[in-house]
Parts: structure tokens; C-alpha cells; sequence
């Protein structure tokens, strides 16, 4: 059976729902799957709809079954009009571990109460690293609604105890326990300094860069000469980390090292520590911005220049100049 791979072409704004039969054919189909039909008809499931298409799920390769899920995560990153909030929710039942690890990247719009207590179920009881993982890391939305008061603090206060749970069991894997660090440090829990030193002086990179992370996402000023350290580090990974770190704390001293960044070769660094200038904001930023802007035109980077303008609005917002560019010229 053929992996289900999403084209963004599958997808047009005029392409109507199809009935529950027509995706269940899709679904079952032992050839190359149909991944419009799909896409439009896993999406808004009814109750009925989704009752007759669990025992056709249920007969599906594992494999096949995780590449659904994995390709709809990439449907709705491409198309907010889709909802697979009710399949989702069924596949965290769903026997294979790997399956229910992806269902939870489907709903990582979902602000239920519900979601939230399946989720700190999960994170105690999930049968793979990555499953508990993933579990841990949801809950860091979560958690930072309840910091902004969105959620009740007797029901945040679940959440947050089951990642400090996590990160103080010795025995849970790394992965696991860095997952619930970054999830906990949404919040100005008590415990947080603490555990972002234990994790930063440890031996372990994974650890040290959740910590970097976790830095930047407490909004903690105390960190700020790690970060602007960390900057200079020969491992991208790291990099990458503060550079994001150094936008989260608005740290204006960054802006030498994150001038060069935004020039890296590395695209996943250069667009993070373009954000970054964003975030800090004022006129020597936005002058990085625009030889940036400049190089993107020259060279019809259509991906980068996109990548300015937002850090440009976000400077300009953030520094109150009235400073303005034409980027379409």
C-alpha cells in the first residue's frame, strides 16, 4: 500500500467535501491513495462519519496509517480551513504508539480542558519515548495559556505538574525530560532556574540546548550573558537556540552576533535570527533588515524577502519608529 503524500496542488479553495464512502475508498485503496479526497474528507468529521471510518482505519497498515497523519500536519500548516480536530482525538486511541504521537501534532489548535487531562494522561502512561515526548511538549501550550490567565490554575496546575514530574524522574529518557523542561519554562514557576542551571551545566547537549531554549521562553534578563554566549558556539544547534533565546529576551547586545547569523548558510539559523531582529527591533536592526531585503531581491529569494518583511513589521512595531520600506520596488 502507497504512503499518503500530500501535494499542495490537491488542495483548492473550490474542491467540494466528498461523501463518508468516497474517503472510506480512498482510505482502504490498495494503490496510490487519492490525497484530495483525503485531505478535504478527514476533515469536519461527524460522529457518524467518524463511527464508519474507525473499523476501516483499524485494518490499515501501521506505517500507512502514521503517513496519513504526518501528511495531514502538513495539510494544515498549508490551509487553516481544514479541521481534523474529532480524527485526531480517535487516533490518541489508536493502538500503534507512533500513530497517537502524531495525532497530537493534528491538534495543536485544540484548548481543551478534555485534550489537556488526555494529554498528562499519556505523558504517564505512553508506551515510546516519543509518544511521552510529544505529550510533554503539548502541554506547553497549556501552560502558557494558564500563565496568561486563559486557563484556570487548578486545571494548569495539572499540567505543570505532570511535566515537573517528568523532568524530575532521573529515569525517564533524555528526550522525555527535555520535552517537559521547554513545556514547564512557558510558566514563572518556581522551579524553573533551577532546572534550566541542572540542564545547562550537564553534560548532555540535548539537555543544554532545552535549557538555551527554555532561557529565552522564561523571559528571565538573568540569562542573558549565556545566551549572547551561546551565539558564538562552533555547534549550529546551539545557534540556532540562542539566537531564538536572544529574540524571546529582546537582548539589544545580540545584535552584532545576529547581524552575521542572518547571513548564515544555514537556513533554519538565518530565518530564526532574521525573526530575532525582528523582535529586538530598532534602527541598526532594521538596517541589517534591509541589506537582507536588498540580497533577497537580488536574488528573486521570493522565501527570504517574505522572511524581511515580517521581521521589518515586527521592528518597526517594536521600536515605534515610522520607519517604512518598499519591498516591492
Amino acid at each position: 500500500m502507497q504512503d499518503f503524500q500530500y501535494e499542495e496542488d490537491d488542495v483548492s479553495p473550490s474542491r467540494e467535501r466528498p461523501e463518508i464512502s468516497e474517503t472510506l475508498q480512498a482510505l482502504d485503496s490498495t494503490t496510490e491513495p487519492n490525497s484530495s479526497v483525503l485531505s478535504y474528507g478527514l476533515s469536519d468529521l461527524s460522529p457518524n462519519e467518524l463511527a464508519a471510518l474507525l473499523p476501516v482505519w483499524a485494518h490499515l497498515e501501521a506505517d500507512y496509517r502514521r503517513s496519513i497523519l504526518k501528511a495531514l500536519a502538513d495539510v494544515i500548516e498549508a490551509n487553516f480551513e481544514f479541521n481534523y480536530s474529532a480524527f485526531a482525538k480517535a487516533m490518541l486511541n489508536d493502538t500503534d504508539a507512533d500513530v497517537r504521537e502524531a495525532a497530537i501534532e493534528l491538534l495543536w489548535e485544540d484548548e481543551s480542558i478534555a485534550l489537556m487531562d488526555k494529554l498528562i494522561d499519556m505523558t504517564r502512561t505512553g508506551e515510546s519515548i516519543a509518544e511521552r515526548a510529544a505529550a510533554a511538549n503539548a502541554l506547553g501550550n497549556f501552560i502558557l495559556r494558564g500563565e496568561m490567565g486563559d486557563i484556570p490554575e487548578a486545571d494548569v496546575t495539572r499540567a505543570q505538574n505532570a511535566v515537573i514530574a517528568l523532568w524530575q524522574n532521573s529515569d525517564e529518557d533524555v528526550e522525555v525530560r527535555r520535552r517537559a523542561l521547554e513545556a514547564i519554562s512557558n510558566s514563572s514557576h518556581e522551579i524553573i532556574p533551577e532546572a534550566i542551571e541542572q540542564a545547562y551545566q550537564s553534560y548532555d547537549q540535548r539537555l543544554q540546548t532545552s535549557a538555551i531554549f527554555a532561557m529565552g521562553r522564561s523571559c528571565d534578563a538573568r540569562w542573558a550573558e549565556n545566551v549572547l554566549a551561546e551565539l558564538e558556539n562552533e555547534s549550529a544547534e546551539f545557534r540556532y537556540e540562542a539566537a531564538r533565546a536572544a529574540g524571546e529576551l529582546e537582548l539589544e547586545e545580540a545584535l552584532p552576533a545576529l547581524s552575521g547569523l542572518a547571513f548564515d548558510e544555514d537556513i533554519d539559523i538565518r530565518d530564526t535570527a532574521i525573526w530575532a531582529l525582528g523582535e529586538i527591533g530598532g534602527r541598526e536592526a532594521m538596517r541589517v533588515l534591509s541589506l537582507l531585503a536588498d540580497d533577497a531581491k537580488a536574488r528573486k529569494d521570493r522565501d527570504l524577502l517574505e522572511s524581511v518583511e515580517d521581521a521589518l513589521a515586527a521592528a518597526n512595531l517594536n521600536s515605534g519608529d515610522l520607519y517604512m520600506m518598499n519591498l516591492d520596488d
